[in-house]
Order: C-alpha cells, then structure tokens, then sequence
C-alpha cells in the first residue's frame, strides 16, 4: 500500500521520483521538527523575521544594528541549538548524549 501511495504521489510531483523513500521519510522528520521551532514564535514575530530576512537578502550583516539585533532575538527564541540536536536525535541510530540534548 505504502509503494502504491508512494507512487501515486510521485507522478504528480516532478523530481520525487528521483527521491529514494528513506530520504523522503527523513526529510518529513527534519520538517516536523523545525515546524516545532518555528512555532515558538507568535505569528506576528514569523512574519517579521521574513520582513528581515527579505531586506537581508540572507545576509544579516547588511541590516542597521536595530534590526540586526531584533532578527538575532528572533533567532535565539527559535533556539536553534535545541532544533540541531532534535534534528541529530531523530536522524541518529543511536540516541544523543544528554549533554548535547539539553538545553543551555
């Protein structure tokens, strides 16, 4: 069934072909948990990171100091060092000492 479905969706989306399912399967874990992250901040904090992020042009040394300052607090309140070892934690065979996992 999961071949099948797999299958399925694979005809309508081009390149998924080329996609082994592992690697899809992995892809879903790593997307559910930055959907996780991403959901510590309020919508309103989402939107103005983009609003940053668009004016950076992904280079946030181009901003003023202000609004350098505001994108890393939005950053730090995502807290991507608990996103990387959630990340490690669920793609690892073996699980993640806890001095990694912890956050700090």
């Amino acid at each position: 069934m999961l071949t099948r479905t797999v299958g399925r969706a694979a005809s309508r989306v081009p390149g998924l072909r080329r996609l082994p399912v592992m690697r899809l399967l992995l892809l879903g874990e790593v997307l559910l948990v930055a959907r996780a992250h991403i959901e510590r901040l309020t919508p309103a904090e989402r939107r103005r990171f983009v609003l940053l992020m668009r004016e950076a042009r992904g280079r946030p040394s181009t901003l003023s100091t202000s609004k350098h300052d505001e994108l890393q607090a939005l950053i730090a309140k995502a807290d991507p060092r608990a996103f990387a070892a959630a990340t490690a934690d669920k793609l690892s065979p073996v699980p993640l000492p806890r001095r990694l996992s912890r956050r700090s």
